[in-house]
């Protein structure tokens, strides 16, 4: 490995071979301040991959907007480190990033999956049963077919030689009366 050359220049000096877009200082600049930059970032946006794709935007941003950093608003840091906040804030408000949010990997959640196909739902010991049975027949008959059989909404139908809206409302009717018990 060959040592690197460290350049130190002052802001004034920064700023003025910045506006000039000379490369060797970007390279200084770069090795100046992207720990701190990355470090404003991180805190918005914790996700590693996408907070240096920020950070690398941020110093695009930096050298083509060069031109609009005044000094007699501010330092040049805290004009760069408004800029790295921004574009970090932004990304958190993007709609692709809060989608992305959303979608899990799937090997994520292999042993999840796993672990809820083992839960079993057992409406005896909810008194659920119990309540299907006090309701009317007609009502019974379709709820034990489709919630306990497991029974389509269809395959009820052709069981009873009822039309599948018949059994639709039924079931709809059925819930209604379960809801008035529990309320």
């Amino acid at each position: 490995m060959t040592p690197t050359n460290k350049i130190s220049l002052s802001e004034d000096q920064l700023v003025v071979a910045i506006k000039s877009q000379d490369t060797q200082v970007m390279h200084a600049l770069y090795d100046m301040y992207s720990g701190a930059l990355m470090g404003v970032i991180s805190r918005i946006i914790p996700q590693t991959e996408i907070a240096e794709d920020l950070l690398q935007e941020t110093f695009i941003k930096v050298w083509n907007a060069a031109e609009s950093y005044d000094p007699e608003k501010g330092r040049l840091f805290t004009w760069m480190l408004n800029i790295a906040r921004n574009l970090a804030i932004d990304k958190l408000r993007s709609k692709d990033f809060r989608n992305a949010g959303k979608n899990q990997d799937i090997e994520n959640n292999v042993d999840f999956i796993d672990a809820q196909k083992e839960v079993t739902f057992n409406a005896d010991t909810l008194g659920i049963k119990d309540m299907v049975t006090d309701l009317k027949p007609d009502f019974f008959v379709v709820l034990d077919l489709v919630y306990f059989k497991g029974y389509t909404h269809v395959e009820a139908a052709e069981e009873l030689s009822l039309p599948l809206g018949t059994v639709k409302t039924r079931i709809r009717m059925a819930i209604m009366e379960l809801r008035k018990k529990f309320n």
